[in-house]
């Protein structure tokens, strides 16, 4: 075929199995557009209000399903918006690719109208990225971009076309199936051998995950392996969904705002045994303090990973679930009696130090008509179907979400974790709830709302069946927690004295509302919500002081940690 650079794109993307595209039009991609139309019976395209909800739908949409998302966006602002949700994308190792439009050849850097340097932009967050100048090397090099993202630690990959090679033509080979990443590194034997040896001489194994489980299609592997050596697991923000939250064995989220049994155990254990998790900051506290009493294993597919924040006793490069599964093999059947029973003991103190944090929280809110934001979480989960997909903006609310909604199955909670990018959740519901069919439930904040609301657009154009929550205290409220709880009280632009109707808004979009002060009126409109299979907004009122708890304080460790509200 002899065809122009716009209908190589096109061609590509159908032949790499791309289904659907997200994105916003502009003069340095409509050539681009214009063959999406002609082939809108192969890739559907869904336009987005702006173009950072286009990236963190094409984010949703990966992390949904396990695919290669994709973004297009023009020159200039239109690249430049995107630049957030790459980051998004980045910061948690998903894997996009985003192709952007610019000035053709001849006018690059001559400050040409909506020319940016997307690539010298994007060069830190992107696992690698591309100006494709020459025609003959854009197939390739789009073929290209769709291998790395999805290779070893996935993540997004940036293609930049000028105009001009949009338009001109050139023989294309289409190829007969899209790219395969590159092959797995798996773990010598005789390094897992050295794993198998460190756990026959614990008698207090842990198990910590992050998101790498998921993107490592290692869940079974894991719950086995847990099985077997009798270990408890826990988990980081990112590893949230890939074990279902009532397995016997499993603690919670650990960390900053983990599950207290789950920090707890965690610290008490003489052997941790970590998969596809990178120690961040949030994860660990006080890194002289967090190793203090454990050995570490540490498995992860990117080596660049092993030893960068915590040094490990053995670490090992390799594919997690391949790992995970021949660790299982080596092992003998353990039982750890007594670790069992002191995970017992913490999980009894975790119910009675929650119990005295949501008794003080509601003595402190007096007469104010509010909904706690654990019974928000349980009412809407009753309501919801068990594979919805479950998103989240950035804050309070995110953390009550992590802590408290039963998920069941991997692929199903979608948050930024590494970034913490508020104005993700909605693009990212509209992105999963496009790729899956399935419903979206999206928890959001006042704060983190008003940063994507202007995506009910979309969600109302394509008839999409996304549940939004917000959890309402007219406050930047996790901010607003740090500074109650370490700056004095100086509420410093953190109260948003804003008269947003949020009813009255999801109307104007076209979507449905209400709003809600009571649990009586939540059960009510989460039955009338997940009825219907378009937009329903529901703005649930919350106390402006609740706070999130566990919660270790910076650069603290689990010694200090906050189970109560003084």
């Amino acid at each position: 075929m002899y065809i122009s650079g716009a209908k190589i794109v096109v061609e590509t993307l159908v032949e790499q199995g791309c289904d659907m595209v997200f994105g916003y039009p502009g003069g340095q991609v409509i050539d681009l557009f214009d063959e999406l139309y002609l082939s809108r019976d192969r890739i559907k395209y869904i336009l987005t209000a702006h173009e950072q909800g286009a990236a963190h739908a094409a984010d949703g949409y990966a992390r949904s399903t396990g695919k290669v998302g994709v973004v297009i966006a023009t020159s200039g602002p239109g690249a430049t918006n995107l630049v957030t949700g790459i980051a998004t994308a980045s910061l948690d190792s998903i894997p996009m690719v985003a192709i952007t439009g610019n000035v053709s050849c001849d006018l690059i850097g001559r400050d040409s109208f909506q020319e940016v340097d997307i690539v010298g932009v994007t060069m830190p967050i992107t696992k690698h990225n591309f100006i494709v100048k020459n025609i003959e090397e854009l197939a390739d090099t789009l073929r290209m971009a769709f291998k790395i993202a999805k290779s070893g630690r996935p993540g997004p990959v940036l293609v930049d076309i000028p105009k001009d090679v949009q338009i001109a033509k050139c023989a294309f080979d289409p190829k007969p199936q899209p790219v395969i990443p590159y092959p797995l590194t798996y773990v010598p034997e005789d390094k897992l051998a050295k794993a198998a040896e460190m756990i026959a001489e614990s008698e207090r194994p842990y198990i910590y995950f992050g998101g790498g489980v998921a993107s490592g299609k290692a869940s079974e592997a894991v719950m086995a392996l847990a099985d077997k050596i009798d270990a408890p697991m826990g988990c980081s923000l990112m590893g949230l969904s890939s074990v279902p939250s009532d397995h016997p064995g499993f603690l919670g989220m650990q960390g900053m705002h983990g599950h207290y049994a789950s920090s707890v155990a965690e610290d008490e254990s003489d052997l941790l045994i970590v998969m596809g998790a990178r120690f961040s900051d949030r994860a660990t506290g006080n890194k002289e303090r967090y190793a203090k009493h454990f050995r570490i294993i540490h498995i992860d597919i990117d080596g660049a990973e092993l030893h960068k924040n915590i040094h490990a006793d053995l670490a090992l490069k390799g594919d997690i679930c391949d790992a995970a599964e021949r660790l299982t093999a080596m092992s003998d059947t353990r039982s750890h009696p007594e670790w069992k029973k002191r995970i017992a003991e913490l999980r009894e103190e975790e119910k009675v130090r929650t119990k005295a944090a949501l008794t003080s929280a509601e003595i402190k809110k007096g007469s104010k008509k509010c909904i706690a934001p654990y019974s928000i979480v349980d009412i809407i989960s009753s309501h919801a179907e068990t594979d919805a997909i479950i998103a989240t903006d950035v804050g309070q609310h995110q953390m009550w979400t992590a802590q408290r909604y039963p998920l069941r199955y991997p692929r199903t909670f979608l948050t930024s974790g590494g970034l913490g990018t508020m104005g993700y959740g909605l693009g990212a519901a509209i992105g999963a709830a496009s790729a899956t069919g399935r419903r979206a439930v999206l928890f959001t904040g006042d704060g983190s709302f008003g940063m994507d609301l202007n995506e009910l657009a979309t969600a109302v154009s394509q008839e999409l069946p996304i549940v939004i929550v917000i959890m309402n205290n007219g406050v930047l409220g996790m901010v607003r927690q740090w500074q109650t709880l370490f700056f004095n009280k100086h509420y410093s632009g953190t109260t948003l004295d804003r008269r947003t109707d949020f009813v009255k808004l999801a109307e104007a979009f076209g979507a449905k509302g209400t709003r809600c002060c009571t649990e009586e009126e939540l059960e009510k409109a989460a039955a009338e919500a997940f009825a219907c299979r378009t937009p329903y907004v529901i703005d649930c009122a919350v106390y402006e002081d609740e706070f999130v708890l566990p919660m270790l304080p910076p650069g603290g460790s689990v010694d200090d940690i906050i189970t109560d509200i003084k």
